[in-house]
């Protein structure tokens, strides 16, 4: 009887011994794919390693191809922002040809149509795409943004501040970081004379005043500002405390809302026309086309890497408002939504100037009109660029970190093919030896025991 237990035993043993040989050999054929993890049981700690740089590897995949859309977003974006900073670089230098008073009539009309085709092509250049998405719609990408009018409405005449005036009338030069010009509103007073409304308080200037008598005073302290006390003429009411706005009289595009608006009870501050409070006021306008913009203000962010987003530094479109920035009709304070086509309707009005001979305007408003408007493209097109520099960047990082984590994968793993040939045959060869001596030593019946 006890024969025959340990015969038992002894082939329970050997089975077990030979079952684990051929379970080696198997694992280790297993791995002739070059891969020496296919289930967890090869090796937790590895295999947790290589679903981790798994994870590490299709993030990285999805940020590089971010980076690569965003990019050629925003390549699509600059060629057009470059031909838009040529035309308006032309259209500055017609500006300062047509404030010439030697023109005539037929050569102001023949520079203004040559205006109207650069505008026009700025609006084509607008709704430039990127496969069937418009680049410059914010967010609205598949609606075309910009269209100009084929009729003509009465737009508010600004006053645009040059950098001189600008400095004394807001403590400010050129255009501000918004994009926005620095202008006042222009009135006819019901004496014939001209005057100028600053729409964030309601103090009202001379025309004569805005042009040339502040010039006195700088003249005689460079830093000097305006004190509306001594060279305002009145006041408007309400204008200081938001109760009346821009928008009460003009849409965002600025087309006037009523021609018969008319301003009146001027309050007396410091006058140096006694008459001032008897006088009414309309708005000056002129007769010019415009550009609507229909997309909208937001951006697209094209994420790069882990961590928290940063809009200014993930943005790869470019709005109707960074392109053509907002003028005294849209601007922050006018209580009217950015119309995201200002620049491009300060210089439809230099074109109807130009259409109609106005020299004086050309001089003193135009040139400025159109220096602005170029300078609010370029700053556009140079946070683009800079923005386009750092995905660039980033590309490359991506690219390296890609090889890191694809070498971090290889080598947690990947199989050793010389070592694997050389563990495949010393398991092969145990197993055959344990076939072979188990076939001499283990009995093949209970006979053989008997």
């Amino acid at each position: 009887m006890s024969l025959r237990v340990s015969s038992t035993q002894n082939v329970y043993n050997y089975q077990k011994q030979l079952n684990a040989a051929d379970e080696r050999q198997s694992k280790l054929m297993e791995q002739g794919d070059g891969q020496k993890l296919h289930r967890p049981s090869d090796n937790s700690v590895d295999y947790t390693k290589y679903l981790r740089y798994h994870i590490s590897d299709s993030e990285n995949g999805q940020y590089q191809s971010n980076v690569g859309t965003g990019i050629s977003w925003m390549k699509t974006t600059d060629s057009a922002m470059v031909s838009m900073t040529d035309i308006m670089t032309t259209f500055k230098e017609k500006t300062v040809a047509a404030a010439n008073d030697t023109n005539t009539t037929n050569d102001m009309q023949a520079t203004a149509k040559e205006m109207l085709a650069e505008i026009q092509e700025l609006v084509s250049l607008g709704n430039t795409q990127q496969g069937d998405r418009y680049v410059f719609a914010g967010q609205s990408d598949r609606t075309q943004p910009f269209a100009i009018s084929t009729t003509e409405i009465d737009r508010g005449l600004a006053k645009t501040l040059d950098d001189n005036q600008a400095a004394y009338f807001s403590g400010k030069r050129g255009a501000d970081s918004s994009g926005s010009l620095h202008q006042m509103l222009t009135l006819n007073g019901s004496d014939g004379n001209v005057y100028y409304l600053n729409t964030t308080n309601g103090y009202i200037y001379t025309q004569d005043f805005v042009e040339n008598g502040y010039k006195d005073k700088t003249a005689a302290n460079a830093d000097a500002k305006v004190d509306p006390a001594i060279d305002a003429v009145g006041q408007f009411a309400g204008w200081n405390d938001g109760t009346h706005t821009v928008s009460e009289y003009f849409k965002n595009s600025g087309e006037l809302i009523s021609s018969a608006t008319e301003l009146t009870g001027a309050e007396a501050v410091n006058m140096t026309q006694d008459d001032i409070t008897t006088l009414s006021f309309t708005f000056a306008t002129v007769k010019q086309q415009v550009v609507t913009y229909t997309g909208d203000l937001n951006y697209i962010s094209m994420v790069k890497q882990n961590g928290p987003t940063d809009p200014s530094a993930d943005t790869v479109n470019v709005t109707g408002q960074d392109l053509f920035g907002s003028d005294i009709f849209d601007d922050a304070n006018s209580g009217n939504k950015c119309s995201g086509a200002a620049m491009l309707n300060e210089m439809l009005t230099v074109y109807a100037k130009t259409n109609a001979g106005d020299h004086l305007w050309l001089t003193t408003d135009g040139q400025t009109v159109s220096d602005q408007a170029h300078a609010v493209t370029v700053t556009a097109e140079t946070k683009l660029g800079a923005r386009q520099g750092l995905y660039d960047s980033v590309k490359e990082m991506l690219g390296n970190q890609s090889t890191t984590i694809t070498q971090d994968i290889t080598d947690v793993s990947s199989a050793d093919v010389a070592k694997l040939a050389v563990q495949l045959m010393e398991a092969q060869a145990v197993y055959n030896m344990s076939l072979s001596l188990g076939a001499r030593i283990l009995p093949t019946s209970l006979a053989d025991y008997l």
